[in-house]
């Protein structure tokens, strides 16, 4: 038996340092949303939607984690881990700092989608950065992180609502005439996801921003 092999039994002989994780095809993808049945299809809630949506396409089951439900798909060579706030909306910036750094995330590396009443029912506006405009989660998030760079999903709800109920307007349920049309718009943000993490966001904002 060698010195060597006895300090190794010791526990002497320092171990190699561990690299350090690649994260670089690692995505983290938060959709706002508020927790409980009674808020589940209101427009305040497209966020959940669409990661529902994305989570059972692959199978994926959300588990409860730090502030929020989280679940891992993989496709295309991507892992997407996908995080919706269980905080209630006006403090969803907790479920975002939390998963940011315990995956080592840099903020261009997340995509946050989220209702948008200043945008007509359904359509999709992708940024790299932007006002919280009056949403009270995207306001959160941005106190947490201290800036509003990084990249967001704005799904129009639209704007049918009289001065004052704005707040009882996106807690809501869409309209029947709405409901026709959401499934084909839910798959085809998820679809604006899934290109975030594989061709990059330049790329996606002008294909999915001109539909």
């Amino acid at each position: 038996m060698t010195i060597e092999t006895i300090k190794q039994w010791l526990g002497l002989t320092p171990k190699a340092p561990s690299l350090p994780e690649d994260t670089s095809m690692k995505y983290l993808i938060v959709g706002l949303g508020n927790i409980g049945p009674e808020y589940a299809e209101t427009r305040h809630n497209i966020g959940f939607m669409v990661l529902d949506y994305l989570a059972k396409k692959h199978d994926a089951t959300f588990n409860t984690g730090r502030h929020s439900f989280v679940t891992e798909i993989k496709t295309k060579g991507r892992t997407f881990v996908l995080v919706k706030p269980t905080t209630y909306m006006n403090l969803s910036g907790k479920a975002v700092g939390h998963w940011l750094s315990s995956l080592k995330l840099q903020p261009e590396q997340m995509m946050v989608i989220t209702d948008d009443i200043a945008l007509p029912f359904g359509k999709i506006r992708i940024r790299t950065k932007g006002s919280a405009g009056g949403h009270n989660g995207l306001k959160h998030i941005e106190q947490t992180l201290g800036h509003n760079n990084y990249p967001r999903l704005r799904f129009g709800v639209g704007d049918a609502f009289h001065k004052g109920k704005q707040v009882d307007y996106v807690l809501s349920n869409f309209s029947d005439d709405e409901q026709a049309e959401l499934q084909t718009l839910i798959e085809k943000s998820a679809e604006a996801v899934v290109s975030f993490g594989t061709i990059g966001l330049e790329r996606t904002m002008n294909t999915f921003n001109t539909k």
